[in-house]
């Protein structure tokens, strides 16, 4: 049986559309062993107990690469990352379904071909790439290949989590977003990008306050989260240096550089009509790993 680890992710980073990503100490954990044929599934919604599963469909993905035929599976998962909730739990699944199998077959893919079948898979690499790595990635397409660096980060700046108990598909979040942008919001966002990565690095907290924000997708997206916009006044008025969409959404990202900022927004979501969970990842800097 190979047992993988993938991390959470955080994406976007606000003006990072598609190309930022950030791991989190929140981790999923995938069991896999080849059968003969069929599928056997542990700790699965009942809806993806099948071959549409997002960890499985990586799996295959990684043997057919390896020009391997394809076999029966167990599976079993085991996660702390919420499903669609914008925090990398479709990225966890590919990205374990591929190590699995890599491992399960002598590592004959590259970190850089893994990386490549994930983002074929999940449309983009923001999330795929911090899951396989760790850390802050910045990725790019072009021509249809994945380029993704390590970027650094300040061990001052610290992530606050705002989890709602509901759902936001990445579907209806990008079906809100306009097929063409004003050049100057493309302009904003291009400038805001590069100096939030010096920013991130150096712990530029002031910096970064302005840096996060963005025009090109969380404008749109707000609106389809409810409650954003007092989380987002609440979050401010108890220090947060910034504050973003994680990847998709609902959940909502603040940066902060405070010790007891946590503890003043478990306060604050009371007064919420949802159920929000506030959580405090590290940042994880060894991505995915075989156990």
């Amino acid at each position: 049986m190979i047992t993988v680890r993938v991390p959470a992710t955080t994406a976007n980073l606000g003006p990072g559309f598609d190309c930022f990503g950030l791991a989190l100490g929140v981790y999923a954990t995938l069991s896999f062993e080849e059968r003969s044929e069929g599928f056997v599934f542990e700790g699965v919604d009942e809806r993806y107990c099948n071959e549409d599963n997002l960890a499985i469909r990586a799996y295959y993905a990684a043997l057919e690469a390896m020009k391997l035929p394809r076999c029966g599976l167990y599976l079993k998962i085991d996660s702390d990352v919420p499903v669609s909730r914008g925090m990398g739990s479709s990225s966890s699944l590919i990205i374990g379904g591929l190590m699995a199998a890599n491992a399960a077959h002598g590592n004959a893919l590259s970190h850089e071909t893994i990386l490549s079948l994930a983002t074929k898979i999940e449309g983009h690499p923001d999330n795929v790439a911090p899951a396989l790595y760790g850390g802050l990635t910045v990725s790019l397409m072009e021509e249809g290949q994945v380029i993704s660096i390590p970027c650094s980060i300040s061990d001052t700046v610290k992530v606050c989590l705002l989890v709602p108990d509901f759902e936001l598909s990445t579907a209806k979040a990008r079906s809100v977003l306009p097929s063409e942008v004003p050049h100057k919001d493309a302009v904003y966002n291009v400038s805001h990008a590069a100096v939030l990565l010096r920013a991130l690095e150096t712990g530029n907290m002031p910096a970064i306050s302005l840096a996060l924000r963005d025009k090109l997708h969380q404008p749109y997206r707000f609106s389809l989260i409810d409650e954003a916009e007092a989380l987002k006044t609440a979050a401010f008025e108890n220090g947060a240096a910034a504050f973003a969409i994680s990847g998709a959404g609902p959940t909502l990202l603040c940066l902060h550089d405070k010790a007891d900022f946590a503890a003043r927004m478990e306060e604050a979501v009371k007064a919420c009509t949802h159920h929000w969970r506030v959580l405090s990842p590290e940042i994880d800097t060894g991505g995915a790993c075989v156990q």
